[in-house]
């Protein structure tokens, strides 16, 4: 039998180039998002974002970890819903490319389900994957939650309709616990479901019925990767080999040029099953 019977692949710079200009305009979008919606200090937004980027996987979850309460629906609006969609160009050599690659094929991204439709649609990959697991998938909207090593902890309240703003004091007071973070001291635990959370990948698998052993994981973020690797997943990262990846491909258009097995030896293993993945499928415009 092959080795592979699944590409999870992400989305954002992984299936477009970096040169699109959307996540530079992702980051602008999350420190006025900050400013005009949170009330952070301009000259604040900037440090306190990269913080909460380097120790939660997304600035929105580590908002959500030191005590910001937000509506996830208007962050969404507000930040990927702003973006320059249109430098997205339909990519034809990739859709051939996916539509004969005779495996199951599925994005996993961080980012909401909109934005995965949008930005599917505009590169013209609609049609190419069995599904979506997006931050809807991973977080449902009827409850909140802590992933913890042991268990989910139930949070009280809904983001939705709890409004809490920092005052300038607290903002000092979070940069002194990041500070003794490097000294070992444990940060506050973020109600948001994510990667490079080992959780969040696992309950990726389990929602779509994906065997690590057999799955190849593509993502561009090296924490990714390596997350990815500990759960069990093999990994292709791109450009310079990361630690923690079995592959590296310098863009998504040269993984048949460096795995040709995939194609060659895919239709032997591929598996079907019927009704039982539930990640969001609705990817057309």
């Amino acid at each position: 039998m092959a080795q592979y019977d699944c590409l999870l692949l992400d989305l954002d710079d992984t299936l477009y180039p970096k040169n699109s200009g959307l996540a530079r305009e992702c980051g602008k979008n999350i420190k006025d998002y900050m400013v005009e919606k949170l009330g952070i200090e301009k000259d604040k937004v900037v440090e306190l974002s990269n913080i909460l980027y380097k120790n939660y996987g997304t600035t929105m979850a580590g908002l959500r970890a030191v005590g910001y309460d937000f509506d996830y629906d208007d962050f969404h609006r507000y930040v990927p819903g702003r973006l320059p969609y249109e430098n997205l160009k339909p990519d034809p050599s990739l859709k051939s490319l996916l539509q004969t690659l005779p495996l199951r094929k599925i994005i996993f991204t961080n980012a909401d389900k909109v934005h995965a439709v949008k930005a599917l649609t505009k590169l013209g990959l609609e049609d190419c994957f069995e599904g979506v697991i997006c931050f809807e998938t991973l977080n449902p909207t009827h409850k909140n939650t802590v992933s913890g090593d042991e268990e989910d902890i139930e949070f009280l309240g809904s983001a939705a309709t709890t409004t809490y703003v920092h005052t300038s004091p607290q903002i000092f007071d979070m940069m002194d616990q990041f500070a003794h973070h490097n000294q070992g001291a444990t940060l506050s635990k973020t109600p948001i479901v994510c990667k490079p959370q080992e959780s969040a990948i696992e309950r990726a698998l389990n929602i779509a019925k994906i065997n690590p052993q057999r799955t190849l994981f593509f993502d561009d973020s090296v924490r990714n990767i390596q997350a990815g690797k500990h759960v069990g997943l093999h990994t292709i990262g791109t450009s310079q080999r990361p630690k923690g990846a079995d592959y590296a491909l310098e863009s998504i258009h040269n993984i048949k040029q460096a795995l040709p097995e995939l194609w060659e030896i895919g239709m032997k293993s591929v598996v079907s099953y019927p009704g039982q993945v539930t990640v969001e499928k609705s990817v057309t415009a």
